[in-house]
């Protein structure tokens, strides 16, 4: 049998474009043959040299303590415990919570997550520890090598003709597409990939993120 093409994946569960570039890549998973694998990136850890540049609101998030710290230390101490597909799990039940269902990132709604995604209730307590940072900034840093630094989340890599790992910020989309869109999307996204010197698409976003597909 062909091996399935490999899709790596770094998100932040806060994030609510990434959470719709997801739920698209597992929408192409379902007929395409690819395997998503599951990495973790920090809006924190992106943001914390340029805390002066960002809105005050925003700001009080990205510092330690904040409420982007908790989901990317559960979701990356998951991980290291329980390996990839329960990061898989954890974040479909993250996501759900915070963009679908709209609730806060809050501990309450971490926990609830975990009981979701059936993943051992302790877990939460590492929402408030460092116990694996290092682990989280060395996910972050690998997708970040891989792409540049002026990006966010989510970043994705797949293979490039050569069969080498080609990483790019985005496809930003909203809302996430379905069935032969979806599809469609996806033969892009690897068309782009394949063309060496490929960087840049973009305009201006006219829509903010819309779940009422998902």
């Amino acid at each position: 049998m062909a091996e399935k093409t490999p899709v790596d994946f770094w998100f932040d569960p806060l994030c609510p474009w990434a959470w719709m570039t997801s739920r698209w890549v597992l929408e192409v998973a379902k007929v395409r043959d690819i395997e998503v694998r599951w990495h973790v990136m920090s809006l924190a850890v992106l943001n914390e040299n340029r805390l002066d540049e960002l809105p005050e609101e925003y700001v009080e998030n990205m510092r330690p303590g904040g409420k982007a710290w908790g989901p990317v230390r559960v979701a990356i101490a998951t991980r290291q415990l329980h390996g990839d597909e329960a990061v898989g799990r954890l974040y479909t039940a993250l996501g759900t919570r915070f963009h679908n269902e709209g609730l806060g990132a809050d501990r309450d709604s971490i926990a609830a997550a975990l009981a979701d995604a059936e993943l051992p209730a302790d877990l939460i307590e590492y929402a408030d520890k460092d116990t694996y940072d290092t682990e989280l900034r060395a996910s972050h840093k690998e997708g970040i090598d891989k792409v540049g630094q002026e990006v966010g989340t989510p970043v994705i890599a797949v293979p490039g003709p050569g069969g080498e790992e080609i990483a790019f910020f985005g496809p930003v989309v909203t809302p996430a597409p379905k069935g032969e869109e979806a599809l469609r999307l996806w033969d892009g996204t690897l068309a782009v990939a394949s063309v060496p010197g490929f960087y840049e698409i973009k305009r201006t976003r006219t829509k903010g993120p819309d779940f009422s597909n998902l």
